[in-house]
């Protein structure tokens, strides 16, 4: 299967590639997402439109500058009652976000985007919806600290592969796209790429 360099930091998006025998290099594009996500909403995007745009920008950028490569740019965003949720930048913020989906159906959206020679040669949007349980504030604080600050501020509240799963009483989706890379999609793709 063909190399593939990695637009993101994410070490989840980097595990599932590698356990699905696809190497990869990473080089992480810096994409200011919130300035992006803010220009989006205002013209009215829905939250799939803003992950794709965002996966594409994140692809494309890296692709500009490694032209002949197959750079893959993913992004996932959360849409609750229409509003998206970003990854929080304090543990307060978590509790929040938290406590806004206590009880909640949400959905979790997540796009990729492979580029070659600075443009999108494939991309495709999932999303899977999760409903949350309806948890008191002290279950919220002491599921809080369990979570590790790293773990916190990368998996938009929820880990799902790790304490995050028992946040939930249903989940429709699948594994993959709720981890932030529909992996099933890309392998089909890239063994038909020539």
């Amino acid at each position: 299967m063909n190399r593939i360099i990695l637009a993101s930091k994410s070490e989840v998006r980097r595990k599932i590639l590698l356990d699905n025998g696809i190497s990869c290099a990473v080089e992480p594009s810096k994409v200011d997402e919130d300035i992006i996500k803010q220009s989006l909403l205002k013209e009215g995007a829905t939250p799939e439109i803003i992950s794709k745009n965002l996966a594409e920008l994140k692809a494309n950028k890296i692709s500009n500058k490694m032209p002949e490569e197959l750079v893959l740019g993913a992004d996932s965003v959360i849409d609750l009652d229409g509003e998206i949720i970003s990854k929080p930048k304090s543990r307060d913020e978590a509790f929040n976000i938290l406590r806004r989906m206590s009880g909640k159906a949400h959905y979790l959206i997540s796009s990729v985007c492979i580029s070659k020679k600075g443009n999108m040669i494939w991309n495709h949007t999932d999303k899977a919806e999760l409903v949350m349980k309806d948890f008191s504030d002290n279950e919220l604080k002491d599921y809080l600290s369990k979570i590790s600050d790293k773990s916190l501020y990368a998996y938009n509240v929820y880990q799902i592969e790790g304490e995050g799963l028992k946040l939930f009483s249903e989940i429709k989706g699948d594994k993959d796209t709720i981890m932030g890379l529909p992996i099933k999609k890309i392998k089909h793709y890239l063994q038909e790429y020539k």
